[in-house]
């Protein structure tokens, strides 16, 4: 392999960066759910420095905040796949669009509860 190879390697890794920027950015301009959840994002993590977390308490917060952007992200690209696939109206289409939502939603509970079991006792205890 000669160093043009490599280059055209390194050259497709870091474009790969540059692709997932533009869809992160893409949906954070374009759909209402991302936008709430980093807002929501944005204030846990005030928050966060209010009550003091721990180093602990920051990398769970971190994960919650990733995993729930990463969900969205993959629910929007599941409504847009479905939508490019068909425009009607199909009951596997709906049921895809509504599982990729159910997930968002499983998730979004879960963090919600999390949240609370890390905050209530810095606020209350």
């Amino acid at each position: 392999m000669d160093s043009r190879d490599h280059r055209n390697e390194l050259m497709r890794f870091l474009m790969s960066f540059v692709h997932a920027g533009r869809g992160i950015w893409r949906t954070a301009r374009t759909e209402r759910n991302f936008q709430f959840h980093a807002a929501a994002a944005c204030a846990v993590i005030i928050c966060g420095f209010l009550v003091n977390l721990s180093l602990t308490e920051w990398a769970i917060i971190f994960l919650l905040i990733g995993g729930m952007l990463s969900l969205e992200l993959l629910n929007t690209a599941i409504e847009h796949t479905v939508d490019l696939v068909t425009d009607k109206h199909h009951p596997l289409a709906k049921a895809a669009k509504d599982a990729a939502a159910g997930a968002v939603c499983v998730f979004a509970v879960i963090s919600c509860i999390i949240g609370l079991l890390i905050f209530l006792p810095k606020l209350y205890g």
